[in-house]
């Protein structure tokens, strides 16, 4: 056990039992979970009533203490023996120490005004998202004037973040899906002697529907949940400030690249994730119904037109930028 480990040592006393606090009961010791669970269990340990000797510890701080005064029920123990600056935490502590009384039921004027405080915090949101979304067109106009001064190289970086990273994963997805999807309909159709209609099937819900959406849900997360962090980091990091300072917009800079990223991207991830689980439903077709992928191919075009993956990539891209600028206006800019 190391010098610096929390710990407490019991000792015979004239006056009964008596424990020995030694070690470093500070933050940066508790910082270790380990150490904070020896302490825990070194006062777990502690017998009630027991007198306390502080006098041999490394280091006692605020933390320390804390954890110590709440162990003896915020109370002073029958005795303890501490140097004058251990003393001094302990009476500070013990001083700013304060109960909080228990929460009650609410009244029903305190719900009326937190309904009330909740309709305005969302007419704040959706003000927000207003402004955002104007400040984005305005954007697209000034962009289409000059395109030379362009912000492409953010542009070319987060189509690369958003749209080839997330290649892996909405490829699975997608094949996990068909291949799902693709087996319970088999069960169906097998009943009713319909095994060639599973193309059709597959062909609108996965081009149409799923697909699309599939891709757009994924993207929208992943890189909604990455934007709201980098831009979270900036605000915290005082680099949004100083863009403003700079003269520098940040919907010109940190909004259209993205949206423009996206508006690339997805529609080629939407047909990336389709194809992905057009395979998975071919294969899983193939091995529960023996729908050769040769018959699959040739049924696939009359299933399902060229016109149902325009419907879904349009719709996926409006759904994945409305979902990104959405998060962007509630929780960074």
């Amino acid at each position: 056990m190391e010098p610096s480990t929390p710990r407490t040592e019991k000792q015979d006393a004239a006056g009964g039992a008596s424990l020995r606090v030694l070690g470093a009961w500070t933050a940066g010791r508790f910082a270790d979970a380990r150490m904070y669970r020896s302490a825990v269990a070194a006062l777990a340990d502690a017998p009630p009533g027991a007198g306390w000797d502080l006098r041999d510890a490394q280091q006692i701080d605020h933390l320390g203490a804390q954890l110590l005064w709440n162990h003896w029920g915020r109370q002073w123990p029958r005795q303890l023996d501490a140097e004058p600056g251990q003393r001094a935490v302990l009476e500070r502590v013990a001083q700013f120490t304060v109960d909080l009384p228990p929460r009650g039921r609410l009244t029903w004027a305190e719900r009326y005004l937190g309904l009330g405080a909740a309709v305005v915090r969302a007419g704040r949101h959706v003000r927000g998202f207003v402004r955002l979304t104007g400040q984005l067109m305005i954007d697209m106009g000034r962009l289409a004037r000059v395109p030379h001064n362009g912000p492409w190289r953010d542009v070319s970086g987060h189509l690369y973040r958003i749209g080839a990273t997330a290649l892996p994963i909405t490829a699975l997805v997608g094949f996990l899906i068909g291949v799902v999807l693709a087996y319970l309909t088999s069960q169906q159709l097998k009943q009713f002697g319909a095994d060639a209609y599973i193309v059709n099937i597959l062909g609108v819900s996965l081009i149409r529907e799923l697909g699309p959406m599939l891709a757009a849900i994924l993207v929208a997360g992943r890189s909604g949940s990455a934007i709201t962090a980098q831009i979270g980091v900036m605000r915290v990091t005082d680099e949004l400030d100083a863009m403003r300072v700079m003269g520098i917009s940040h919907s010109w800079r940190l909004v259209m690249p993205r949206a423009m990223a996206l508006a690339i991207a997805m529609p080629l991830i939407s047909v990336w994730t389709t194809l992905a689980a057009l395979g998975g439903g071919m294969l899983s077709a193939d091995l529960s119904m023996g729908i050769t992928p040769q018959y699959f191919f040739n049924a696939l075009p009359a299933a399902a037109s060229i016109n149902n993956l325009y419907l879904a990539t349009a719709k996926s891209v409006v759904t994945s930028i409305t979902a990104v600028i959405l998060i962007d206006a509630l929780f960074a800019v």
